[in-house]
């Protein structure tokens, strides 16, 4: 079992594991990440610095459920100059100016040609949009819409110096064992280049959440992966399909968790699940302002984990969910966007989660009838007492009421409307006395 939580998400220290989280974003925000190549491998490594990974190859070529891994792809360098000399597009200052996955180039052509391959926005003409060509080879740019206006008319040369080739996807997992070999899942992708909030919020949590995870012995098995999004859960789950059926009880995706704005919940795609309903506990009583999306909503790598014949329980806790704030997918989503509170409240959030699925399961009342709490010491022995001490009386007997082997501690915590970390010391002070015993089941959902 986990060290026992009674408050909400801790305010006492409201940045410190989150200006930790931030100064791991600046160090990974300059690497040019894609779905494969050195960029990913680069990523782990500097995460590897911080948790335990163990990195895995998957071939160009291999089968992914529907999808097949594509050639690896790496980036030197990439550039536009005008009939001067002049750099209007330079990839080493900002890696989003060349959509990923460009086959080299080294050309001269007019503008317009030129304009067939490039890609800005109109309605956000100071953003450098993000764009990907990952299974047609093709070569472009990207620029703001406010520099694309000012081209004028003439020869440009346009230079990528990129490869192509037969390599590999590459992925870490930090499994921590438990006293089961049930699991806990974390999922968090490492394909994006420099964006802050919807590429590295979630490698940067994840990564303190392993760090706690890893501080004390866990009732579950904890197994987080950092891989590329759709692609890599797509190799995960054809990999480990079965195991995961086996052994996951609950799972959480770690995206957009960077800015502070409110809090998002994507549901599995059937609803119900142990980390469905612990998600929306925790957010109802943490943050009820949040937003609920459906499984209709969806748009990260949920739609592999949670497709039809693959249906794990696995949800997303954001923060504003991806496709949904105006930065999202442009270079706007820059580390301005991101903050060491909206990082540390997220990593709040999540560690609640996970301290519930520790600590839920059922229990059963040892007694007939409602039990005399006074002979156990934990009723005033005077008639008289304060309202707070009644209200605490009455949480326990309750607790008590509902604890028949059927319900289990967030089931429990919503029918009394109450946070479920307030529920942790009962249950202490109730096992202690010999008022309740565990109902001995297989996972609960």
């Amino acid at each position: 079992m986990t060290k026992k939580s009674t408050n909400a998400p801790s305010t006492l220290d409201p940045v410190a594991v989150g200006q930790q989280a931030y100064d791991l974003i600046v160090e990974l925000f300059p690497l040019c990440r894609s779905i494969t190549g050195d960029g990913v491998r680069e990523t782990l490594r500097i995460i590897n610095k911080y948790i335990p990974l163990k990195m895995h190859e998957i071939t160009t070529g291999t089968q992914a459920l529907d999808w097949v891994v594509p050639k690896e792809w790496n980036i030197r360098d990439a550039y536009i100059l005008d009939e001067h000399g002049k750099k209007i597009v330079d990839f080493k200052k900002n890696n989003l100016h060349v959509v990923s996955y460009s086959v080299p180039v080294d050309t001269h052509m007019p503008l317009s040609e030129l304009q067939k391959h490039l890609h800005s926005l109109e309605s956000q003409p100071n953003a450098i949009p993000y764009v990907t060509s990952y299974y047609q080879e093709r070569w472009g740019f990207c620029m703001t819409h406010r520099e694309r206006a000012a081209l004028k008319e003439g020869t440009y040369r346009v230079y990528i110096d990129s490869e192509l080739k037969e390599g590999s996807l590459t992925y870490g997992e930090c499994t921590i064992p438990g006293k089961t070999t049930e699991e806990v899942f974390l999922s968090t992708y490492v394909c994006h280049p420099s964006l802050a909030n919807n590429e590295l919020s979630g490698p940067a949590v994840a990564t303190k959440l392993a760090q706690w995870i890893k501080s004390a012995p866990r009732r579950y098995t904890y197994r987080i992966v950092f891989i590329p999004e759709m692609i890599g859960s797509a190799c995960y789950v054809s990999q480990h399909l079965d195991a995961m059926k086996k052994n996951i009880i609950a799972g959480f995706i770690l995206t957009c968790v960077g800015d502070d704005r409110a809090y998002s919940f994507l549901p599995s795609r059937n609803g119900g699940t142990l980390a469905d309903k612990v998600a929306v506990h925790v957010l109802t009583h943490a943050h009820p302002d949040f937003f609920s999306y459906s499984y209709l909503d969806r748009g990260s790598d949920e739609r592999q984990y949670c497709s039809a014949g693959v249906d794990l329980p696995v949800v997303s806790v954001m923060r504003s969910k991806y496709d949904t704030y105006p930065e999202y997918h442009t270079s706007l989503d820059d580390l301005s966007i991101v903050s060491p509170s909206g990082l540390q409240g997220s990593y709040d959030v999540l560690k609640e989660c996970v301290t519930l699925v520790e600590e839920n399961q059922r229990y059963r009342t040892t007694c007939l009838g409602e039990p005399q709490l006074g002979k156990r010491g934990l009723y005033p022995s005077l008639g008289a007492h304060t309202k707070e001490t009644f209200a605490s009386t009455l949480e326990i007997l309750n607790f008590i009421a509902y604890s028949d082997g059927t319900n289990d501690v967030v089931d429990i915590a919503n029918k009394i409307n109450v946070p479920a970390w307030k529920l942790y010391t009962i249950i202490e002070k109730l096992q202690k006395v010999g008022l309740i015993e565990p109902e001995n089941s297989p996972r609960q959902s």
